[in-house]
């Protein structure tokens, strides 16, 4: 049965920049994915692998954890991707969001294309599916609708300890408040949001983890606009562009082979996402 979005969805999304909640698996499935990223936590304190496990739970998580890749495979998601970026799907990128209950860890003002090297695409869409239970207590996302449709706007670095962004980037035009919407989502809800969406999301007051899982998914056909390589998997339809560097999923958690592969592609990626940047991005660790 197919979970392609409606006429009326589409026209939503478009209008607005996002569409949300959409059902994409039971509070129970999320729950045992849960249990799953915490069982990791439990086996692989820092040290047991060569980058810190916040690592490769924050970037490109799709390389060396193979559930992740099963999730981004789910025919109830990819049906509503293929809905407004074409049949042909790739995954750039898998991210887990953790914010710990009490966490003052927050996400300022952005736009997610700012410095993916892919210009002002609308070839990409980003599903941030909540694993736990996502309220504005628990610091869920906030949209301005309608923001997706102005060009990539400027942004600067903070760098800030308590902002969970590659470079604390924060957007350099004032944003109203009270223009913004809630991405509150139960567990096993999924949203959908543009990439040049201004967004973000406040710290975590609740007494509860707040767990989102995030796919980055993208058409073969962005043609794009950063130097050097970049990489994504194929998980719908052909690739006959090559625009990227076809990776495979990985067959073992954290295997060697998969953990070399992440090393490579960090260390292309980190060009990429540190760009103008005025210093490195100390998220990247690979000693």
């Amino acid at each position: 049965m197919s979970a392609s979005l409606s006429n009326q969805q589409r026209s939503s999304y478009l209008e607005n920049g996002y569409i949300k909640p959409l059902r994409v698996m039971s509070e129970r499935s999320a729950a045992r994915l849960r249990a799953e990223i915490e069982a990791i936590e439990a086996k692989y304190p820092n040290g047991k692998l060569p980058a810190p496990l916040n690592q490769y739970f924050r970037y490109d998580g799709q390389l060396v954890m193979p559930f992740l890749v099963d999730v981004a495979r789910k025919p109830v998601i990819l049906d509503a991707v293929e809905s407004l970026i074409g049949p042909n799907i790739m995954v750039w990128s898998i991210e887990l969001f953790i914010k710990e209950a009490g966490s003052q860890a927050k996400v300022t003002w952005h736009q997610d294309l700012t410095y993916w090297g892919m210009g002002g695409t609308d070839l990409q869409v980003t599903a941030w599916i909540a694993l736990t239970d996502v309220s504005e207590l628990a610091g869920c996302m906030r949209f301005v609708p309608g923001s997706q449709k102005l060009d990539i706007v400027s942004h600067h670095d903070t760098f800030s300890e308590d902002n969970l962004l590659s470079r604390g980037q924060e957007i350099e035009v004032d944003v109203d408040e009270n223009d913004a919407v809630l991405d509150d989502l139960r567990p096993g809800e999924m949203s959908l949001h543009h990439g040049k969406i201004f967004h973000a999301s406040g710290p975590n007051n609740s007494d509860d983890r707040r767990i989102g899982l995030v796919i980055r998914y993208v058409s073969p056909e962005i043609e794009r606009t950063g130097s050097g390589r970049d990489y994504a998997m194929l998980v719908r339809g052909i690739d006959q562009e090559m625009n990227w560097v076809n990776v495979a999923a990985p067959v073992v958690l954290f295997g060697q082979d998969e953990l070399r592969m992440y090393g490579d592609v960090m260390r292309d990626k980190e060009k990429i996402l540190a760009q103008d940047s005025e210093q490195p991005l100390s998220s990247f660790d690979m000693r």
